[in-house]
């Protein structure tokens, strides 16, 4: 299957899928600029009812962000911030999106990936998917951007939880933490995500955005002044993010001195 970001239709549901073979579907920059593009051509469609978003393959929704990239583009706190309002920009384009969107989930769903599956608006996985953002051991935060779909989805404890301790999970302790909808049999996610995209599409069109329009409302967060904004990218001149990447792609373990 190619890379990048692929896009099917089938009457008024459309599939939506992360693809970058070899890599678990790692998003590339190329894969976050399509993503926001791809989410709000297809807001824009009065004729689509629902959105099926998924990872290419059974092994992986999504692996994160490609790391092989981070040398060359996210290697200082200047390009840090531009790639973070890259990838701000494609989580807006998701959680945005006017028509309801599922995350159909199969294999690994971590970093990048679970951040991009809580921006949709159900989560259907099965039962060996597996969720984490390890991005301690890269020295690397989660910036404002990135934390706002999860921590609606999950709350205060369990992003804690998640971010300080680094582990991957299973399924069943996903669905404990609120991350995802409703865990089924692997051989079921498939025939679950679009028996439930097909009930949605069946419903008024109308109704289900003002639904999404309505909650949305009730839940704004407060608003991040640009300096705080801006501290979350401070990461991307400490050592211990150099250090973290520079481990990760030896597959070796980080010594953080804390700088």
């Amino acid at each position: 299957m190619a890379s990048g970001i692929l896009i099917e239709r089938d009457g008024a549901i459309a599939t939506v899928t992360l693809s970058n073979p070899g890599k678990l579907n790692a998003l590339d920059r190329a894969m976050w600029e399509g993503l926001a593009n791809t989410m709000r051509q297809l807001s824009a469609d009065e004729t689509l009812r629902c959105v099926v978003l998924r990872g290419a393959g059974d092994e992986a929704f999504a692996a994160g962000a490609d790391i092989a990239e981070f040398a060359s583009e996210r290697a200082t706190r200047e390009q840090g911030a531009q790639y973070g309002a890259l990838i701000h920009d494609a989580m807006q384009s998701v959680a945005r999106c006017r028509h309801p969107v599922i995350a159909l989930i199969k294999g690994a769903c971590v970093g990048g990936g679970l951040e991009i599956a809580a921006m949709c608006d159900l989560r259907i996985c099965g039962e060996s998917s597996r969720f984490g953002v390890p991005i301690k051991n890269l020295g690397l935060t989660m910036g404002y951007g990135e934390l706002q779909g999860v921590l609606a989805v999950a709350g205060r404890a369990v992003v804690l939880e998640i971010l300080l301790e680094g582990r991957v999970f299973g399924a069943q302790e996903a669905s404990a933490k609120r991350l995802v909808n409703r865990v089924v049999a692997d051989a079921e996610v498939e025939r679950e995500a679009y028996a439930t995209a097909a009930r949605i599409a069946a419903g008024a069109p109308l109704v289900a955005r003002w639904h999404k329009q309505y909650i949305e409302r009730l839940d704004a967060t407060p608003e991040v002044t640009p300096e705080e904004w801006n501290e979350g990218y401070a990461c991307f001149d400490s050592a211990d993010y150099k250090t973290g990447v520079a481990a990760f792609l030896a597959k070796t373990k980080p010594q953080f001195e804390g700088h």
